[in-house]
């Protein structure tokens, strides 16, 4: 009778091992929809009227709490997303639609937040770009903070409920010819020089606000508007110099005038005069594309810029140049 007892009991724990392995397949199985996966290659599979997407098998967690995906085509419009969904989410919709859900849209730079209706963000991405998220480890409260990065460099962060093991990466597409690698074991980690780059992500690498809103990476102009006087001014705390003598912005919305000017001007520049207006200050500007330098009278100098475009600004710096010599 013991032997028989000791049978059994070996054929039930053979049958629970087996279950419990059945579902491990099933929870840590990655799903996908209008897609095809070759490899770390995602590819677009559909007729662009439908969403593609992918979640990954298992959740981000305190020891994989990062992502990234890499554009290597954008195909017809771009629209590849990159976020966080529940294990569950519908694959009909792009991450960052439903609730309990969050993404960083490529094609127009906007955050979407469990809406359909996203909220600008940071900036559109291409061909190339190299699209990071990931969880913060000191959230709390019941929140958990998602941050996103573009190329290694951070944009912005959301705060969104939920334990932190249940949110899976996802990858949405939407139009023909889109395909991205996919890296589930990236790691993040700012490099030594981040602390002294000039444009940052943090509000205290500014030197001055005046009317002027930052999230992330993304400037927005928050004065009146009514007047020449209602300017708004975002100076950096750092200035320019032989390490790093370029700096860029891309001009996610033009607003109703694009007033938009990119330049250098000294430490104690007025906040209400527009960079090249005055003293110590050059800038090009967008609306008209001419040169200001000092004056509130421009050159003619090059295109007039518009939303999409991307402005650059830098300082060739002579060979012999030296810091101490240039003041």
């Amino acid at each position: 009778m013991d032997d028989i007892n000791l049978h059994y009991r070996f054929l039930n724990w053979r049958r629970r091992i087996r279950e419990i392995r059945e579902v491990r397949a099933v929870r840590y199985r990655e799903r996908l929809k209008k897609m095809l996966r070759d490899g770390d290659i995602l590819r677009y599979h559909g007729n662009s009227d439908e969403v593609g997407c992918f979640v990954a098998a298992r959740p981000l967690s305190k020891r994989n709490r990062y992502y990234e995906v890499t554009i290597i085509d954008t195909g017809v419009r771009g629209m590849i997303a990159v976020g966080l969904v529940p294990q569950n989410y519908k694959l009909d919709h792009q991450p960052g639609w439903l609730p309990q859900s969050v993404a960083f849209h490529a094609d127009d730079g906007k955050l979407y937040n469990g809406n359909t209706v996203g909220q600008q963000f940071g900036p559109k991405c291409c061909r190339g770009d190299r699209i990071g998220c990931g969880l913060s480890l000191d959230s709390e409260d019941g929140q958990l903070t998602v941050f996103f990065t573009k190329n290694g460099k951070e944009i912005g962060s959301v705060e969104v409920p939920g334990p932190p093991d249940a949110l899976y990466p996802a990858v949405g597409m939407h139009s023909l010819g889109e395909e991205v690698l996919l890296d589930l074991n990236a790691e993040w980690g700012m490099d030594e020089d981040d602390g002294q780059m000039i444009v940052d992500s943090h509000e205290e690498d500014w030197c001055r606000l005046h009317d002027v809103k930052v999230t992330g990476t993304l400037l927005e102009y928050v004065g009146k508007g009514k007047s020449i006087m209602d300017v708004g001014l975002a100076q950096a705390r750092r200035p320019l110099n032989t390490r790093f003598h370029y700096y860029e912005l891309e001009i996610t919305d033009a607003g109703e005038k694009c007033y938009i000017a990119l330049g250098l001007a000294r430490r104690d520049y007025p906040k209400n005069r527009h960079p090249g207006w005055s003293r110590g200050s050059i800038a090009y500007h967008a609306d008209d594309g001419k040169l200001f330098q000092g004056s509130g009278v421009g050159d003619p100098f090059g295109p007039r810029c518009f939303e999409g475009d991307i402005m650059g600004c830098g300082i060739m710096f002579p060979r012999d140049y030296s810091q101490d010599a240039g003041g």
